[in-house]
C-alpha cells in the first residue's frame, strides 16, 4: 500500500511539474484587460456591451506555443475558441494575435505586422459602410500572408504577396477555411470582385 501511495504521489508530482513547465513555456503576445483592449475606440456603448475579450493559444512561426487575445462579439466566442483549438492542434502557424488598439486602431499597421485581429470600429475600405469588424463579427488571420488581391492586381497590405504553398497561408481546401465555413462563416477568398484571403465574417 505504501509503495502504491509513493508511486501515486510521484506521478502526481511529475504531472504537476510538467503542467507548470507547460504554462511557463507559453509566450505571451498579449495580456490586456478588456478596458485596455477597447481604449480609444469610437464604438457606441451598445456595441461595446456586446463584446468580450478572449485568450487564444496557437503555435507561431518559431514553433513555440503563444497566448494572444481577441476582442469579438459574445455570440461568436465559443466558435472562435473552437477554431483556435483546431489551429493549435494542427500547429497552423499564427504570427500574433493582439487587439488592434496596439496599432492605434490602424488596420494597415496591424496587417503589415501580420497581426490576427477581430474588433475594430471602422468602415469597409473605400466606403462609408461599417465593417463587420466594427461589431466584432469578423476575423483577419495572418493578413500579410493572406492579403487582399484586387482585380487590377493591387495588393494590400503593401509589399504582401499571396503564395498558397507558404506556411501560414489559407486556401480554399485548407482545414481552417473549411471549419469556418462549416460553422456558417464567410471566407473572403470566395468574394467575386476581389479576394480577401485573410478575412472571415459571420453576420448572424
Amino acid at each position: 500500500m505504501k509503495k502504491f501511495l509513493f508511486i501515486l504521489i510521484m506521478v502526481l508530482f511529475f504531472a504537476f511539474v510538467n503542467f507548470v513547465q507547460t504554462q511557463n513555456d507559453v509566450i505571451v503576445d498579449s495580456n490586456m484587460t478588456f478596458q485596455e483592449a477597447i481604449r480609444g475606440t469610437k464604438a457606441p456603448k451598445e456595441i461595446i456591451d456586446s463584446l468580450v475579450l478572449i485568450d487564444v493559444f496557437y503555435y507561431s512561426f518559431d514553433k513555440k506555443l503563444h497566448k494572444g487575445q481577441l476582442v469579438i462579439h459574445k455570440d461568436l466566442k465559443d466558435e472562435v475558441l473552437e477554431i483556435f483549438e483546431m489551429i493549435k492542434v494542427l500547429k497552423f502557424p499564427i504570427g500574433k494575435v493582439i487587439p488592434i488598439v496596439k496599432y492605434n486602431w490602424s488596420d494597415e499597421k496591424s496587417m503589415l505586422d501580420n497581426n490576427t485581429s477581430s474588433f475594430n470600429y471602422r468602415t469597409i475600405a473605400g466606403t462609408n459602410r461599417l465593417s463587420l469588424h466594427a461589431r466584432g463579427r469578423a476575423i483577419d488571420i495572418n493578413p500579410f500572408l493572406n492579403p487582399v488581391v484586387y482585380s487590377d492586381g493591387r495588393v494590400e497590405p503593401k509589399g504582401a504577396k499571396y503564395e498558397p504553398k507558404r506556411l501560414g497561408t489559407l486556401y480554399d481546401t485548407h482545414p481552417v477555411v473549411l471549419e469556418f465555413k462549416h460553422l456558417g462563416w464567410r471566407w473572403g477568398g470566395d468574394f467575386q470582385s476581389y479576394k480577401d484571403y485573410h478575412h472571415f465574417d459571420k453576420e448572424k
